[in-house]
């Protein structure tokens, strides 16, 4: 993936723009009116209210008469904006607020990729399988502030989830073989998780593919992450996620969702198949154990 650029301006695109608008003594109402937009929308793009798309940028940086060279930083200035990732929220990452403030912005999207290397992804996550997962992001509190914290993060996961119920959506789920394989709650818990699988694959707008064993790789699946209509993406860490509505920034994990989803397969039954037979094994050992 290249390099970001190692620096990032002071000065927004918005406020360059509104500084050429007062030199140009134009006001913003008359600058809408020459471009297109409201006098509205160009007071949000001036104070970074909104994400200055970069052919909105060229309109009005030519309407202001800026230099051609100009003009081309702006531009590119836009196309980088906001590529960093920073840390979503203060909130612990298996919180409540951390559920909510997810699903506020997939609400928001109207089509999701999520790719995950080593757990199921939240949005099909069973109740089960999503205690045993968040259980992890509360260790160090005394016994009844951690089952109050998961149990308060899992319903807001659960809440969250209802987002695959919503029409006019689209979503790609991308697993490895590996995340049947990680047995982080016990085989009857296991097997729900999978028919539950079974069961969003077969949503209206629901496309489920697996990364099965054996798959020679394009990109190395260092971490899972998520991008929404290719306007922002996160990426799960172990104790937060991180963020970015950075055009470069979404536009590269798009692309590593692209390849990684081209080695992947459409034909998951006998994945699902083979390891729920395994957990099924597991189970009746445990049943028949003196």
């Amino acid at each position: 993936m290249p390099d970001l650029p190692p620096e990032f301006p002071a000065e927004t695109v918005g406020a360059i723009l509104a500084r050429w608008r007062k030199r140009r003594k134009m006001t913003g109402q008359a600058l809408g009116d020459r471009v297109g937009m409201s006098q509205a929308k160009i007071s949000r793009l001036e104070t970074g209210m909104v994400t200055a798309e970069p052919s909105d940028v060229r309109l009005i940086a030519e309407a202001l008469e800026v230099p051609p060279t100009e003009v081309e930083h702006l531009v590119e200035l836009a196309e980088h904006a906001d590529d960093r990732l920073t840390e979503w929220t203060s909130a612990g990452h298996g919180s409540a607020d951390r559920q909510r403030e997810y699903a506020r912005k997939e609400t928001a999207a109207k089509e999701l990729r999520v790719f995950q290397p080593a757990v199921v992804p939240g949005l099909v996550q069973t109740s089960e399988y999503a205690r045993a997962v968040l259980t992890a992001s509360h260790e160090g509190k005394d016994d009844r502030q951690r089952t109050q914290a998961v149990s308060g993060a899992v319903n807001a996961r659960m809440v969250r989830n209802q987002i695959l119920y919503l029409p006019d959506r689209r979503f790609h789920f991308l697993i490895t073989e590996q995340v049947l394989r990680n047995r982080v709650c016990e085989p009857a818990e296991m097997i729900a998780q999978i028919h539950r699988l079974r069961e969003v694959a077969d949503f209206p707008g629901v496309q489920l593919r697996i990364i099965a064993d054996g798959t020679t790789l394009p990109v190395p699946p260092y971490h899972g992450f998520e991008v929404a209509d290719e306007r922002w993406v996160s990426v799960d860490l172990f104790t937060s996620s991180v963020y970015s509505g950075g055009r470069k920034t979404t536009r590269d994990y798009r692309r590593v969702f692209d390849e990684l989803e081209a080695a992947a397969v459409t034909d998951i039954d006998d994945i699902l198949d083979r390891h729920q037979a395994e957990y099924a094994r597991m189970l009746l050992t445990n049943r028949v154990a003196p």
